[in-house]
């Protein structure tokens, strides 16, 4: 299945916040018609009104994909309206965290085509990743529409389990917020050296964003870029001693990520 036949059969959104409109901008601005897309959102933003697409029309007689991308805690009063939808033909599309594939099947029946994904906030500005995994009746077509359309906001990597949506939670899911964190502990840290709030700010909002894309664009590794930047008894060596020391850093990221991994366990399970 290509996206002409999405164009052609439609694409309905089950909730349309943040993650939903990202990836909608992302589909229009691709080409997808706006008729072709239906929407269910109690609350459709302004921008989703003036989009074009159908809002809280119904659904498609047969449509080629379902987005399932409602708040985790609104999953139980949605998941129910899932069964009435056409299972042949169809390939539901879940970004919403926690979900197991197995809570889906059990609320489509038989015959469902699952992708589960879990993508991250960053794809608000097209530079998410998102990772997916599919049941067994996910067929690697399937599997390369769910793609093709999570693209329109970033990278996307396959999985061999589902087990390791857990961990991909804890390091891509949650990672966004350690990153935020970190450049208010940045800015913090220079404020505390002497430099005006909004500067400090600027600086770490800048060398952050500017060494992950460095990172991501570089032929070197992430280990070799650092050793690159740090001159023997320099300034940058200094403050890694405090970052690279035992007990700093590194186990606090493996506790922060486990910590993470553990709490999308139990969500999954209950």
């Amino acid at each position: 299945m290509n996206l002409d036949a999405v164009a052609e059969r439609g694409l309905v959104l089950l909730g349309c916040g943040k993650m939903g409109s990202a990836m909608l901008a992302g589909w229009l601005d691709g080409g997808l018609p706006a008729a072709s897309v239906w929407v269910q959102d109690p609350y459709p933003s302004d921008w989703l009104k003036s989009s074009g697409v159908h809002i809280n029309e119904g659904f498609p007689e047969a449509p080629a994909v379902v987005l399932i991308a409602v708040k985790p805690q609104m999953m139980e009063e949605a998941l129910p309206a899932l069964g009435a939808l056409p299972k042949a033909g169809t390939v539901f599309l879940s970004v919403a965290a926690g979900v197991s594939i197995t809570s889906y099947e059990k609320a489509l029946g038989e015959g469902a085509c699952i992708v589960r994904a879990m993508p991250n906030t960053p794809a608000a500005v097209s530079k998410g990743i998102t990772a997916i995994i599919g049941n067994r009746l996910a067929s690697d077509e399937d599997l390369e529409l769910a793609e093709t359309l999570l693209r329109a906001v970033g990278q996307v990597v396959r999985l061999t389990a589902e087990s390791q949506m857990d961990a991909v939670t804890g390091v891509s899911g949650s990672g966004p917020a350690y990153v935020f964190f970190m450049i208010d502990a940045l800015a913090e840290a220079g404020i505390a050296q002497g430099l005006p709030a909004d500067l400090a700010m600027q600086l770490a909002k800048a060398t952050v964003a500017g060494a992950g894309a460095l990172a991501e664009q570089a032929d070197e590794t992430p280990e070799q870029l650092r050793i690159n930047v740090t001159s023997p008894n320099g300034t940058t060596q200094a403050g890694l001693e405090v970052l690279m020391a035992d007990g700093a850093l590194v186990p606090l990221m493996a506790e922060t990520v486990k910590a993470a991994a553990d709490r999308s366990r139990e969500l999954g399970n209950g």
